[in-house]
């Protein structure tokens, strides 16, 4: 009869954490019109299925894009994105986050669209203090159109590393000991964006944009962020603590303030930079005909 007992009670506490944990995560999530606004589109962006759904298109008056309406000083954060399908050629889809001003910090995915059976190129680079070109370009693994997958930015003091369903595929680390700006002072927002850029998108402008197939669409969902909040000039993670505000998820929270990849986690990225990677500004010679960038030389 104990032992009855003792097993009811086991899974009644089950019952009761796998309630809260459900919650928890709801909470943390969050809907896409409490963390983010459409900025601009005149209607084509729009939020669905009670805030869980965002979705925006380009025809061939106007794309459009959404921003967040926190700022965020480091995280982690995670967008699940589903890309325009067939023939997306001239289209870009942008994924970033930066700041403001002449001399901003910015992290990018960009999602160059291709012909109908052709890879869509992903797009990275990261920008400091107004200075850019440093970029990194991907083919994919699988077809980004066909479902949702994770894009992921973390970005702490010591490294930003870019992630797709968990794997990374670039890490950029701070090389401020040897002279490279690293954004680490400027809150950043989260924006994205559905725009025509057939002068350059798809193999250099040769292929333009197929205005009969518009409009074109990309969905996003699942939008989750480990993060400081900045807010009137201060942070949500305190000065003593690594631990991000309410909108953390992580069961150590604040465990991304000094993440960094682990051997299993280098070796997936090795894999992706040698089979998908299919350009390296470290590696360009000719565009650096004075020397390669510093960071390029670090292990």
């Amino acid at each position: 009869m104990a032992s009855s007992s003792s097993r009811v009670a086991s899974l009644r506490l089950l019952l009761i954490s796998l309630v809260v944990t459900t919650l928890f995560n709801i909470v943390l999530a969050g809907k896409f019109y409490q963390e983010f606004d459409v900025t601009w589109g005149d209607g084509r962006g729009k939020i669905l299925n009670n805030g869980d759904l965002l979705t925006l298109s380009l025809d061939k008056a106007s794309g459009s894009g959404f921003q967040s309406k926190n700022e965020y000083l480091f995280g982690k954060i995670d967008m699940q994105l589903k890309l325009v399908a067939g023939n997306s050629a001239g289209t870009v889809t942008a994924y970033y986050l930066s700041s403001k001003g002449s001399t901003w910090d910015e992290i990018d995915f960009e999602f160059l669209g291709n012909l109908s059976g052709d890879p869509y190129i992903l797009h990275t680079n990261v920008f400091s203090q107004g200075k850019g070109n440093r970029e990194q370009q991907f083919y994919l693994w699988f077809d980004p159109t066909a479902d949702f997958h994770t894009y992921s930015i973390l970005w702490n003091p010591q490294r930003i590393v870019f992630s797709v369903d968990g794997t990374p595929i670039r890490e950029f680390k701070n090389a401020e000991s040897i002279g490279v700006p690293f954004p680490k002072s400027q809150p950043m927002r989260i924006y994205s964006s559905l725009w025509n850029a057939d002068d350059w998108a798809t193999r250099g402008g040769l292929v333009k944009t197929d205005w009969t197939q518009a409009p074109f669409t990309a969905s996003y969902r699942n939008f989750k962020a480990d993060a400081c909040i900045w807010s009137s000039g201060s942070s949500s993670c305190s000065s003593t603590s690594t631990s991000p505000s309410a909108t953390s998820s992580s069961s150590a929270a604040g465990s991304w303030m000094s993440q960094e990849l682990d051997s299993t986690s280098q070796e997936r990225m090795r894999w992706v930079q040698k089979n998908y990677r299919i350009y390296n500004y470290c590696s360009d010679t000719k565009r650096f005909p004075q020397g390669l960038p510093p960071e390029c030389n670090m292990s």
